[in-house]
């Protein structure tokens, strides 16, 4: 667990860099543009994954300074693991389109990379006014575990008690959202810059985090980025061409890992602010 004690002004918050090297780039210069410092900008991690840029995207977000949570690659990729540990089940679409670009991650990233990724926290704590947040991956007892909104309350509640937070900044899933939970709690996650969020649109997503009048408020935002270039680059390290289809459609390779209500709304614009 790393404490970040108080932290005052609008926070950061993005997910899931996946070796996007193009979109990394872009939400870099979102947060110079906005006047918002390295310290208070913060990834859920998985900054290694299915594009073609690991090394890179690495090099840039440790150049920057953010403060990153460890992700599932970043776990397997310091392990010197066989695999990304996303946790998708063995012999569908992810599970083998995972093989080949996590093998394309790891030939590339180094022993100075992997010993930063072993190094990272699995939580990031700080407060806000009140409120305490606390900043994880999947879960909070499970790196890999998926967390949707439709995913259910009474396990999200659990979580939160388990971290003692009255806030949690998720990540992994891929698709942002933001729920008030019935104690008033709640439970953020920002969605991930390296893919879309199978809504049909090339833009990703991340967002801000702000504390007006003791109140806490999150904005989701689009990211727009040059993603034919993530996409060609895609191509070019022979990598298989669902994913750079899913930058330049919207839509992901496979649904395996959505529940039903997630699954229903491939394609559809987020009903998020």
């Amino acid at each position: 667990m790393s404490d970040l004690g108080e932290i005052a002004g609008p926070l950061l918050i993005f997910g899931g860099p996946c070796s996007n090297l193009q979109a990394t780039t872009a939400v870099r210069a979102e947060a110079a543009m906005l006047g918002i410092p390295p310290e208070r900008c913060v990834c859920t991690g998985d900054v290694t994954a299915y594009c073609a840029n690991p090394r890179e995207t690495v090099a840039l977000v440790r150049e920057w300074g953010c403060h990153v949570v460890m992700g599932n690659c970043e776990e397997n990729l310091a392990n010197d693991a066989g695999d990304c540990g996303c946790g998708f089940a063995e012999g569908t679409a992810c599970d083998v389109l995972a093989r080949e670009w996590y093998a394309h991650a790891s030939s590339l990233i180094g022993a100075d990379d992997r010993a930063w990724m072993g190094r990272l926290p699995r939580r990031i704590s700080f407060r806000c006014g009140t409120q305490r947040v606390v900043v994880i991956h999947g879960a909070v007892d499970t790196i890999n575990r998926y967390v949707f909104a439709s995913s259910p309350e009474a396990d999200k509640l659990e979580q939160a008690t388990r971290a003692n937070a009255d806030i949690i900044i998720g990540g992994h899933s891929g698709i942002p959202f933001t729920q008030r939970l019935a104690d008033g709690r709640i439970w953020h996650n920002a969605g991930i810059i390296g893919i879309p969020a199978n809504d049909g649109a090339t833009d990703t997503w991340y967002s801000l985090m702000h504390s007006e009048g003791g109140a806490i408020r999150f904005e989701h935002r689009r990211l727009a980025y040059d993603f034919q270039s993530a996409a060609a680059a895609m191509r070019e390290a022979h990598l298989a061409d669902g994913y750079a289809l899913a930058l330049e459609t919207g839509i992901w390779p496979s649904l395996d890992i959505l529940p039903a209500k997630e699954r229903g709304e491939t394609g559809l614009p987020l009903a998020i602010a």
